[in-house]
């Protein structure tokens, strides 16, 4: 099978449409026609995640976070996402990336995270649609009995293996409905609270969006990584179910550049 059929797999679950205007999701790097020998998953790449699908004989790498998200204007290895490139092409490895389009798209990186977390009734918040494509930026659904604010933040933590979350003032009534988007997603907390929720779960916020939701929203911010880590599973389904044969490897390079002393 040719890493082209592998792409349009992926293309058609989380169609480039989808992509927010600002970002780079798609092919970044490489030769679509050449036959996969196997295909490595994960959430950035970096020169060691390269190096890892040359030891590892695969000859694609798909990420979630686009290689090339600014654009080049030279490639002399000045920095990580030149030499990058260069050392992917030095060894005929292609680069995809399905990014916001896959954060968008019904069952891709926000229902990962709700699958996770054993979310019932998942439904689209921040609802859209997009060349006749029903998407969202947020995730909503139901935890299988309510919970106090203060274990729901324990389950989240447990379930994507933080060792501390970011969050506001816990909220003194039982936690039911929740919101959640992968990455940086404080621009929905306002459409996670017109829609009901008791708690919203990210990736990353800025300071001053915490203030005015105590006691209407739990907030629960766990990292940029750590919240989207899992969207490596969601390739790996798509790819062995539309590309039978094709062997995927999970990266087992850590690519998170935050350290936690």
């Amino acid at each position: 099978m040719k890493i082209k059929e592998v792409l349009s797999a992926l293309e058609r679950f989380a169609p480039l449409p989808l992509q927010e205007s600002w970002d780079n999701a798609g092919l970044q790097v490489g030769l679509t026609e050449t036959e996969v020998s196997g295909a490595l998953l994960c959430l950035d790449v970096n020169e060691q995640v390269i190096d890892e699908a040359i030891t590892k004989g695969c000859n694609l790498v798909v990420s979630h976070h686009p290689l090339l998200f600014r654009g080049l204007k030279q490639v002399s290895g000045a920095n990580d996402v030149q030499r990058s490139v260069i050392k992917a092409i030095k060894n005929d490895v292609c680069v995809v990336s399905m990014h916001t389009n896959m954060d968008n798209a019904r069952g891709g990186v926000n229902w990962k995270i709700g699958e996770k977390l054993g979310l019932q009734n998942m439904r689209f918040f921040a609802q859209k649609t997009v060349d006749g494509v029903e998407a969202g930026s947020g995730v909503l659904g139901e935890l299988p009995e309510p919970m106090q604010a203060a274990d729901f933040v324990q389950l989240v933590k447990q379930r994507f293996g933080v060792a501390c979350a970011m969050c506001n003032e816990l909220l003194r009534r039982p936690v039911s409905t929740v919101a959640l988007c992968g990455g940086a997603g404080d621009f929905l907390l306002p459409d996670a609270l017109a829609e009901g929720a008791d708690a919203f779960i990210t990736g990353e916020m800025h300071y001053h969006v915490y203030f005015d939701y105590e006691q209407k929203l739990q907030i629960c911010v766990i990292g940029h990584y750590q919240s989207e880590q899992y969207t490596s599973e969601v390739f790996r389904d798509i790819i062995n179910k539309e590309c039978p044969g094709v062997r995927t490897v999970i990266a087992e390079t850590c690519t998170n550049p935050i350290v936690y002393l």
